[in-house]
This record gives C-alpha cells, sequence and structure tokens, in this order.
C-alpha cells in the first residue's frame, strides 16, 4: 500500500454501523437507588423505627420544598446559587484553560508558573475567605472569587496534563505528513486533549459547587448556602435537607449539560465506555 492509500485510509472517517435507537433503560436505573432509600426511610419513621426529627423523611422534605416553592423563596435562592456558580465557573475555568495550556505547551513557563500555583493549589478553600473579604468586600465579588478558585486549578492541572501526555508518536505522524500549525492543533492535539479537558471541567464544576456553599456562609442574605445555614440556626433540619436535595440536582443537572455540549466533539473516540453506535 503506498504512502497515498494509508493517508486515504487515514482520512477516510471508520464505517460503523448505524446507531440503534438509544436505550433509556440504564438511565432510568440511576433512579432507582435514591428513590428505595427514601421509601424505605420514610417507612421506617412511619413504623416508629426510626426517628424523624433530626433526620426528616421524605415526605416532610417534600413538603418543605414545596412551601419553599410556592413562596418564591426556592427560586430566589437556587437562582443566586446558580449566578454565581456560572460566573465562578466561567472565569476559573478561562484561567485554568488559559494557563494550562502555556504552562502544558512551554516548558519555559512551565519552570516559571507552575511551582507556585502548585503551592496555592495546597491552600485550603476557607482560608481564601477573610482575605478575599479584605480585597473584594462581602457582596458578590467575593463570592465569585472563591468560586472562581476552586474551579481553576482542576482546570489547569488537567489542561497541562494532557498536553504533555500526548503521544509523541501521533504528533510524528502530524509532521510526516506534513500539516501545518493549525491543521496539527485541530487534527492532532485537540482530539488527543479534549477527552482529559472534558473531565477537568467536570471535576471544576464539581469543585465549584462545593466553594459557593463557603462563599454563601460568609455574609449572604440569600442563596442555598445561606439556607443551610439558616436552617441549621432555626433548628430546621427538613430546609438543610430541602437544601441539600437541590444542590444535588442543580449539580447534576450543569454536569449533564457539560456532557451533552461535549458529546458532538467527542463522537470520533471508540473507547471502551462507549457504544459502538453512539
Amino acid at each position: 500500500m503506498s504512502v497515498l492509500e494509508i493517508a486515504a485510509a487515514i482520512d477516510e472517517p471508520e464505517r460503523r454501523p448505524a446507531a440503534p435507537r438509544r436505550s433509556y433503560g440504564l438511565a432510568i436505573a440511576g433512579f432507582v437507588l435514591p428513590v428505595v432509600l427514601a421509601i424505605l426511610w420514610e417507612g421506617l419513621v412511619a413504623a416508629g423505627i426510626a426517628n424523624g426529627r433530626l433526620m426528616p423523611p421524605p415526605s416532610v422534605v417534600g413538603r418543605t420544598l414545596w412551601g419553599l416553592a410556592a413562596s418564591g423563596e426556592l427560586l430566589t435562592h437556587a437562582g443566586a446559587t446558580l449566578w454565581r456558580v456560572a460566573a465562578g465557573f466561567g472565569l476559573g475555568a478561562l484561567a485554568g484553560t488559559v494557563l494550562g495550556a502555556v504552562t502544558g505547551a512551554l516548558p519555559v513557563a512551565r519552570s516559571l508558573l507552575d511551582p507556585t500555583l502548585q503551592a496555592l493549589r495546597a491552600i485550603p478553600s476557607i482560608a481564601w475567605v477573610p482575605l478575599f473579604i479584605l480585597w473584594l468586600g462581602i457582596f458578590e465579588t467575593s463570592k465569585i472569587a472563591l468560586i472562581a478558585v476552586g474551579v481553576f486549578f482542576p482546570v489547569y492541572l488537567g489542561v497541562m496534563g494532557a498536553i504533555l501526555s500526548v503521544d509523541r508518536k501521533i504528533v510524528e505522524v502530524g509532521r510526516t505528513f506534513r500539516l501545518s500549525g493549525f491543521a496539527m492543533i485541530r487534527r492532532i492535539l485537540l482530539p488527543a486533549v479534549l477527552p482529559a479537558y472534558v473531565v477537568s471541567l467536570r471535576v471544576g464544576l464539581g469543585l465549584g459547587w462545593m466553594f459557593v456553599v463557603a462563599a454563601e456562609l460568609i455574609g449572604a442574605s440569600e442563596g442555598l448556602g445561606y439556607l443551610l445555614l439558616d436552617g441549621q440556626q432555626l433548628g430546621k433540619p427538613a430546609q438543610i435537607l430541602a437544601a441539600i436535595v437541590i444542590f444535588a440536582i442543580l449539580g447534576k443537572l450543569t454536569d449533564w449539560l457539560i456532557e451533552v455540549a461535549a458529546a458532538p466533539f467527542l463522537r470520533w473516540q471508540d473507547a471502551f465506555g462507549r457504544s459502538r453506535g453512539a
């Protein structure tokens, strides 16, 4: 086979069987465990076997959620938290992507920047709180900055590590076919880096949801973190659990949105975890 034929074979997309109709059975199965646990706890409390005062059953938590939704408080608090996470995630992911790409691609930048960034990564999140309050005040800016710090480091590490782990043989193949700089990035480097980048974004988003709780405990008057603190101070365990449930729902929903947004760019993968028709 000639070199041209090999090149044509590489360029030709792999012929895969027609995608079968997607089964939602496994997706639905993911809800079985929490539903079974909720029903079990409801039954234990109703039978008097367990005390539902400090750990209210799902029916009580559901009534609390309904009351918060009917009064409009749930939308206000969830919207405030969602806005803070979105702003912090955007800033942290952008900074992590840029610095991760620079340190991954340029050894000089990696030698200058990476040791300092690794040292900053070891600082506990709560240690930033008093400093951000002094620098940025107690309002939204300090909260968004704290969330951005939480998002930044996993994205930075993911991008830098993905670039450093690109197989040298793949790059040599691109050079053999005399790909231009842009073509090398588009056809070699981006496909190699993108799967790890998506994972780092998901990890960063998860830390963003964790950091928003710490951010909303510093003088917030609205937000799901404020609901948690208010429930703890007033002895309302049902309100605390209701806020935790909303955190879980919003966190899972935003993580799913990243998966959906990234899926069209990862269709080329023939990985073990992907079905052949996906």
